[in-house]
């Protein structure tokens, strides 16, 4: 048999055995040419509204994390930053001036209290001194009728009963003006301390002027808009001028550290597929590189067509045909184990996976 017809059945064997093993390869081990490159975008949203005065980057720049991305002219926030700090001192000062009222009306407490002790002190005195005097008059009396004593003697003594008992009156009631004045400086106490209010840094004022100090410091801050991650700045329509609004997103951040590929597989072939399956992943744009990965999980819901509300709010319905039924494409996240430095991936590229059924387990 000549030579050229053996090297030709060699080689249209050894085609037969790689048309079988591609033809394996598909029809055990799913594969789609529906596959996406994506990545978490951040949208990033200014904190506070003003004009940008700087802008640091240009669309389609890489950026660290923490870079600067633009800035919101300042001054306003400065502006408030300082009032926000007057108005602290300020209530520093109010501070100490109720602590001042408050030691005042705990010293007139104790001036008082010191005369309500003395008050008690005159009457208890007052008493003995009655108590003597009633004595005396009573003997004065008793001695009377023997003639052991002058009816001016008991007329004296009688007058000096007399007299004690007014005093003691004059200073119940002095007791009673000082009591009402110690009653009266307590509750000045009680009110100069709820004016102060808790003391040292637990006292309401004081924690409300910080806490707007400390908002004021952080609205300045964020005047300056800074790359949460690291990535590539995309869409970016600013320009130097622009009226930036908070809480409105104004560019597109995409992450560079988190891309994955989106496989969209029919509904027939993912039965098998399980987390932690190898991947093989081609990009469209890099065809002589297949990248490899891992299969992270498997999309549980897709998005309704038939049945959506249409004209009348009534349900829209797409016709088919009877005997042709499309297999419906559920997504299947694969992670990347690693990106060489000369491909560039772009969010929404295409590209082509293969999962190879049964390694998950292998590998475990």
């Amino acid at each position: 048999m000549p030579l050229k017809y053996i090297s030709t059945g060699v080689f249209l064997l050894i085609a037969l055995i790689l048309l079988l093993w591609k033809y394996w390869d598909y029809v055990v081990d799913p594969w789609t040419r529906d596959g996406q490159v994506r990545a978490d975008v951040v949208q990033v949203t200014p904190r506070v509204s003003g004009p940008i005065v700087r802008l640091a980057v240009k669309d389609n720049q890489w950026v660290a994390a923490g870079d600067l991305l633009f800035e919101i002219d300042p001054r306003t926030f400065e502006a408030s930053l300082a009032q926000a700090r007057a108005r602290y001192d300020q209530t520093g000062d109010n501070y100490l001036a109720l602590e001042k009222q408050v030691e005042a009306a705990q010293a007139d407490v104790e001036v008082y209290r010191a005369g309500v002790r003395e008050a008690r002190s005159s009457i208890r005195e007052l008493d003995s001194t009655i108590e003597r005097n009633q004595a005396e008059y009573q003997r004065q009396q008793e001695m009377l009728p023997r003639n052991a004593t002058s009816p001016k003697a008991v007329e004296s003594a009688k007058a000096n009963y007399d007299v004690s008992l007014e005093k003691r009156k004059g200073a119940v009631a002095a007791l009673t003006r000082a009591q009402a004045a110690l009653a009266q400086a307590k509750a000045g106490v009680a009110k100069a301390l709820a004016n102060l209010g808790a003391q040292g840094d637990s006292n309401a004022s004081i924690r409300e002027a910080r806490a707007e100090v400390r908002l004021a410091e952080l609205n300045l801050e964020f005047t300056q808009v800074r790359a949460p991650v690291e990535g590539y700045v995309t869409n970016l329509n600013l320009k130097v001028g622009s009226h930036a609004v908070a809480n409105q997103p104004v560019l597109a951040l995409i992450d560079t550290n988190s891309y994955w590929v989106d496989g969209f597989f029919r509904e027939t072939t993912i039965a098998g597929i399980r987390s932690g399956d190898e991947a093989v992943v081609t990009l469209m744009s890099y065809p002589d590189q297949p990248l490899k990965g891992k299969v992270d999980s498997l999309g549980w819901g897709i998005s309704q067509q038939d049945g959506s509300t249409g004209f009348e709010l009534l349900p829209q319905v797409s016709p088919t045909f009877e005997w042709i039924r499309l297999a419906q494409r559920v997504p299947v996240r694969i992670l990347l184990d690693e990106i060489p430095d000369n491909i560039a991936m772009r969010v929404g590229t295409t590209a082509s996976v293969l999962v190879r059924i049964g390694t998950a387990e292998n590998s475990e």
